[in-house]
This record gives C-alpha cells, sequence and structure tokens, in this order.
C-alpha cells in the first residue's frame, strides 16, 4: 500500500448550519474538496494571526497548510482566485 500523502486525520463535528456555510463558501471558491476547503480556511486563520505568511502566486494544486518536504518553499493552500 503506498503512504498516504497526509497521514494524519482530524475528525470535526459541525452543525448543520456550520457545514452549510463551508459547503456555500467551498463552490463559490471552487475548492475541489471539503478538506481542501477546510484546510484554505485553516490557513487563513493561521495566518490573520500571524501564524502563517501566505506568498502569492501559490496554485490550486498546491493545497497544504505547509509546504511539502523538497518542495518550492510555497506556504501552500493558497487559492487562485
Amino acid at each position: 500500500m503506498a503512504e498516504l500523502e497526509r497521514p494524519e486525520r482530524l475528525q470535526v463535528m459541525l452543525t448543520a448550519d456550520e457545514l452549510a456555510a463551508l459547503e456555500n463558501w467551498r463552490f463559490d471558491k471552487r475548492m475541489p474538496s471539503r478538506s481542501a476547503a477546510v484546510r484554505e480556511l485553516l490557513r487563513r486563520g493561521l495566518a490573520s494571526d500571524g501564524f502563517l505568511a501566505a506568498e502569492q502566486g501559490v496554485k490550486s494544486q498546491d493545497f497544504g497548510l505547509l509546504s511539502a518536504p523538497g518542495g518550492n518553499g510555497n506556504v501552500g493552500d493558497g487559492h487562485s482566485e
């Protein structure tokens, strides 16, 4: 079995209204999955508190909170709009 790129799992319980808000935001931003939307919102929240510095020009294929080992050094999950 191939090694998972993201081996850590995080379970989050949401109310129906929270899930609807997430789904509406996801579709509005054309995010590829709920997971990608949650990672992007988490990245934005952390960046707003100064924990991450988002870089311009990050492509949607680079979704992730932190750059991958051996990657290009971008703080990922930047969604190009």
